[in-house]
């Protein structure tokens, strides 16, 4: 509700430095106070169905206990109040619910703050500056902490049978393990269910990958729910294809055509990459597969003299890059593209990129869940062409859907 200026004027009334509105005394911890109180005293009297000393409450035995004093943080600072208590124990405010030490939103904001990359340290010094609160870097810790519960029931929570679409890639962290900053990869599923929304099935890390790796992860997605995908995207990883069709075989595995470009491109000079990447996309844009082929030979006899390992890196995972040439292409349309994974990622680095290193493993989850959690919620629509994706893929896949 907005204040008006004459109210504001009637509060700073006697303020004469930044103290009297700022300081232990000062107008901002009464105003918090009382409001508090205030809100707390509402609180109690909705739980009881009557205000204190009214008809109601005498008639019917008054079940209020007095006050207990305690002192909970808020942006303004700590501050001690009086908060009403019944007789049996059954109030339970939701402002400053049992057992809590900070007032309903101080918490929220610490885990904004972490969501978004600050450090413990940055975030003790933001609201410092901010609002004048000194907290210690254990109690932001104590309050992130609570994130991983949420993080251990989201990694195990069950999922959908099915999944048509699965984009699996990963992303190198920097964290430090038995005193050793040393970098860690953290994988990512990327699920698109029936409807075509987006789903984060998984986090997981991992120092060296491999196909064991891969095998368990695939497996938890299968002890999870998921009985079906239709098809993997992932990039070249060794043992990933292979641990992906030993958990789930009718899946086609198509490797990112993204992470074979930025390969095909690594040791090319800056003058010919341009000429080159145009080259490939006559390969990755060709109509059909006999096509995408012909075009492959031409660049082999084209860059060969100067770039060999380009045609043979194609030719080699060519049985997984040319999947998508088996679909219609409505279909290619939905799973050609690396978008949906790509965008993730670039969300997760830029929150990432801003610490030069992570305390820990579980520090490193906290981040991740969280940011995941705030990019998820732009997630509203389906993955675009989906409709006519799925309705060959009903076609296609009728005995599995």
């Amino acid at each position: 509700m907005p204040i008006s200026e004459k109210l504001i004027d009637q509060l700073l009334e006697g303020c004469d430095s930044p103290e009297d509105i700022l300081g232990e005394a000062g107008l901002l911890k009464q105003l918090t106070k009382k409001v508090a109180e205030r809100a707390l005293e509402a609180e109690m009297e909705a739980h009881l169905g009557y205000a204190p000393n009214d008809a109601a409450g005498n008639n019917s035995g008054n079940s209020r206990n007095g006050k207990t004093k305690k002192t909970v943080r808020s942006t303004n600072g700590d501050v001690e109040l009086d908060i009403p208590r019944d007789r049996n124990g059954s109030f339970d405010p939701k402002l400053v619910r049992k057992g809590e030490r900070q007032l309903n939103g101080f918490d929220e904001r610490i885990v904004a703050l972490y969501a978004r990359g600050m450090t413990t340290r940055d975030i003790q010094a933001y609201l410092e500056e901010a609002y004048g609160v000194e907290v210690s870097p254990t109690f932001i810790s104590q309050v992130t902490n609570a994130v991983m519960d949420e993080v251990k029931a989201w990694q195990h929570r069950p999922l959908a049978k099915l999944y048509p679409v699965v984009y699996l890639d990963c992303l190198v962290v920097r964290s430090r393990d038995s005193g050793v900053v040393q970098n860690k990869s953290v994988y990512l599923a990327l699920g698109i269910n029936t409807d075509g929304e987006k789903e984060l099935l998984g986090l997981w890390m991992a120092q060296t990958e491999g196909a064991k790796f891969w095998l368990s992860v695939m497996n938890e997605l299968k002890n999870r729910g998921v009985d079906d995908i239709f098809i993997a995207c992932c990039d070249g990883l060794k043992g990933f294809p292979e641990a992906i069709e030993a958990v789930y075989p009718k899946t086609q595995v198509q490797l990112c055509i993204v992470h074979q470009i930025r390969h095909s491109l690594r040791y090319v000079n800056w003058k010919q990459r341009k000429t080159i990447a145009a080259d490939l996309k006559l390969i990755y844009g060709a109509a059909t597969r006999a096509e995408a082929e012909q075009a492959l030979e031409d660049f082999a006899n084209k860059w060969d003299a100067e770039h060999p390992t380009i045609s043979r890196s194609w030719r080699a995972n060519w049985e997984r890059l040319s999947v998508f040439f088996d679909y219609p292409v409505e279909i290619r349309k939905a799973i050609y593209t690396t978008n949906a994974i790509e965008s993730l990622n670039a969300s997760l680095r830029k929150i990432t990129k801003t610490r030069r290193s992570f305390p820990n493993d579980e520090a490193v989850m906290k981040v991740l869940y969280l940011a995941l959690h705030q990019a998820s919620k732009k997630w509203t629509m389906p993955i675009r062409n989906w409709k006519p994706a799925m309705a060959q893929f009903e076609i296609m896949y009728q005995d599995r859907i």
